[in-house]
């Protein structure tokens, strides 16, 4: 079994893993560092001020896939060592038991065709697809300037 990827190692292309390889020893945990939760679609004003309250907290953001929205959480699991290795493998929770490297984002750019990352971003998509009923949080137009004669 091959040692844990280093820092500043290349990893290895999927195509290019041994037979009966692991792809895991070769990466850096993409997986282990957030949780994305299904999401219900918003379907009203009301619905993505709730979406811009929780983007105002720290590391949460929103994707979609398709048509499926996701509350994305940048965390890292706190079992998660020092190597990309997992502290409580052997007992660790069936949604890592199911997850296999067949088809995980080991190789992703990690693009989404539509992110909400601010709630100024939020604000600006409800206000295109709503009509708002709330006030705009955007500055007002600043006064002209005088012109000297």
């Amino acid at each position: 079994m091959a040692a844990p990827l280093a820092f500043g190692t290349k990893k290895i292309k999927r195509e290019d893993l041994p037979k009966d390889g692991n792809l895991c020893e070769y990466c850096t945990a993409k997986c282990c560092h957030y949780i994305a939760v299904p999401y219900e679609a918003p379907d009203c004003f009301e619905d993505m001020e709730y979406i811009r309250w929780i983007v105002l907290h720290h590391n949460a953001t929103y994707f979609k896939d398709g048509d499926d929205w996701y509350l994305l959480v940048h965390t890292v699991c706190e079992k998660l060592q020092d190597d990309y290795r997992c502290g409580i493998y052997e007992n660790r929770p069936q949604i890592c038991r199911d997850y296999t490297f067949d088809n995980c984002e080991y190789d992703e750019d990690w693009t989404y065709d539509f992110y909400l990352e601010t709630h100024e971003q939020v604000w600006e998509y409800s206000e295109a697809c709503y009509k708002s009923k709330g006030k705009n949080i955007r500055s007002k137009k600043p006064d002209l300037l005088p012109v000297m004669a």
